[in-house]
């Protein structure tokens, strides 16, 4: 039977060996107490965040703006950078190896096979990795259980354009706040970042900016944002929106997109004000780009290093 998790509940780690070299609620209008203020959160080093994207039950690095719901079989299919011959839950054992904590699970697409491959992961690296990817109601504790740490939720909350906060509520009711992320990946529209859901098809109505990331860090434990003009395409990183996520998310929060070799990881560091952790996907190595993961790792460390 499935329960609401405390806070207390967790999952325990061990040393692995190496193996690489809905609801009925109303949408409500979104309003922020004038005296109510959350001050930064102190965030000890900059983290290198892993990830693990999973299409049709592969390990993938797509464009994300490619990728659609083709429900018709049109025969379009999102530009894929990289497929990997290794599982998700290789790429999981490898992250628990190189002790990287709160990396991402991404299901990009609601088939079977990739819930399967993301079963693997979490359970190659109990208590180690996010979930993400049709997270709803319905089915969030039970990733919890099978060991995610957080789910990671976009379009179930930033539904048909607006902001659901009765879904929102139901969430935090049901794995509570500190075991939800939410994915505020965004594009520029009007010169503001608008978040996008529906595989970053479609745009909110609403924003990124310090007003809504005040209001939703009452209801998450991070955030995870991705820079999707810029995602996939190794072209560099969003200095701009970076900024605003470091002066002004009150959580941890997470930067992807763009990241193209280590300059970019300290742009990253500088921009966010060695508040935001970063993620780099198609550029390493291992998912066949030019970056090296063990530089990358070695990066890390070195960030927790100076935070002592």
């Amino acid at each position: 039977m499935m329960r609401n998790l405390s806070a207390s509940h967790f999952f325990g780690l061990l040393v692995p060996s190496p193996i690489f070299h809905s609801n009925n609620h109303p949408f409500l209008t979104l309003s922020l107490p004038s005296s109510r203020r959350f001050s930064p959160s102190i965030q000890c080093a900059v983290q290198f965040r892993p990830c693990i994207d999973i299409h049709k039950g592969k390990v993938k690095q797509i464009v994300g703006s490619t990728l659609q719901d083709l429900k018709g079989g049109d025969g379009s299919d999102p530009v894929t950078n990289f497929e990997s011959d290794k599982s998700a839950a290789e790429f999981a054992t490898l992250y628990r190896r190189d002790g990287l904590t709160g990396g991402h699970v991404i299901m990009l697409g609601a088939d079977p096979l990739s819930k399967a491959a993301a079963l693997e992961a979490l359970h190659a690296y109990p208590g180690g990795l996010q979930v993400g990817g049709g997270i709803n109601s319905d089915n969030c504790l039970s990733y919890i259980e099978e060991g995610a740490s957080h789910v990671i939720v976009t379009s179930y909350v930033f539904n048909d354009g607006q902001m659901d906060i009765g879904r929102l509520k139901d969430l935090v009711q049901i794995v509570g706040k500190n075991r939800l992320v939410l994915d505020l990946s965004c594009r520029k529209k009007d010169g503001k970042y608008a978040i996008v859901t529906d595989r970053w098809q479609k745009f909110s109505d609403v924003f990124v900016d310090p007003g809504v990331m005040e209001f939703l860090a009452s209801f998450a434990d991070e955030f995870l944002v991705h820079g999707v003009d810029v995602e996939g395409k190794k072209l560099g990183i969003d200095e701009e929106l970076v900024a605003l996520l470091g002066k002004h998310s009150p959580i941890p929060v997470t930067y992807a997109g763009g990241v193209t070799g280590m300059a970019d990881l300290d742009r990253i560091k500088s921009a966010g004000m060695e508040r935001v952790d970063v993620t780099v996907g198609s550029a390493l190595d291992i998912f066949g780009g030019n970056m090296s993961y063990e530089e990358v790792v070695a990066w890390h460390a070195q960030q927790r290093a100076y935070a002592v």
